[in-house]
């Protein structure tokens, strides 16, 4: 688990095929390495990676097919900047939402523009995704935990203050950058339990929750 808290950037600085997959080198003079073992986990651009060689000044990381086809991976070259976090311990200041790394889904950039001191950008989320996305609530992009500032369908805003701009890859997005997103762990769970003995069903995964599900479960009154 992760907290949305970046920690430092790095920079991919090596992209293998192997074996029908990706083998990743990361490296970053600024991420404290001291405490990583092998087998730990480092939020990468928000994508959960095992650490498998600790050449120094950074790691190596084995990608499957699984998260080179949901995520924005496949896209990334050398040189490119990315978020990196490693796992959060028991006594880690959880400052932003608890994360996975499991990313639900590649939104876009649609916007970005000044707002006083900080910017705005607006991003569209794959349609599936748009329930989980809530005003005020919390969503992952690219590792970063940020609120929900406004919500229009599958399209939300958000509003980056001067810190987060210098200190994360989210200053260098554009109209058109795709990112990688991650929507609130408690949601998903809570869509699920109030599917209730429906989840265990074939078709009880694809019901998802509506107006009508709620009414009928007692959680809304017409």
């Amino acid at each position: 688990m992760f907290t949305g808290i970046i920690e430092a950037v790095g920079k991919i600085v090596a992209a293998e095929p192997n074996g029908g997959d990706l083998r990743l080198r990361v490296q970053s003079n600024d991420l404290d390495l001291g405490d990583v073992q092998l087998g730990d986990s480092i939020a990468t651009n928000g994508v959960c990676l095992t650490v498998v060689e600790l050449p120094g000044d950074g790691y190596w990381a084995d990608v499957s097919v699984e998260t080179l086809d949901f995520t924005t991976l496949r896209q990334w070259k050398v040189g490119r900047a990315v978020n990196l976090e490693k796992a959060l311990t028991p006594t880690t200041r959880l400052g932003g939402h608890l994360v996975s790394g499991h990313v639900d889904g590649v939104g876009e950039v649609i916007s970005r523009h000044k707002d006083a001191r900080s910017e705005r950008f607006r991003i569209k989320a794959p349609s599936e995704l748009a329930r989980y996305i809530a005003h005020k609530g919390s969503i992952t992009v690219d590792g970063t935990s940020l609120t929900v500032n406004a919500v229009d369908g599958a399209e939300f805003e958000l509003n980056i203050v001067p810190h987060t701009i210098e200190k994360t890859v989210i200053g260098t997005y554009q109209p058109g950058t795709q990112v990688n997103l991650e929507v609130d762990v408690i949601a998903r769970y809570l869509e699920r339990l109030l599917l209730g003995n429906d989840a265990a069903s074939a078709d009880g995964s694809k019901k998802g929750i509506d107006i009508a599900f709620l009414a009928e479960n007692g959680f809304y009154r017409r």
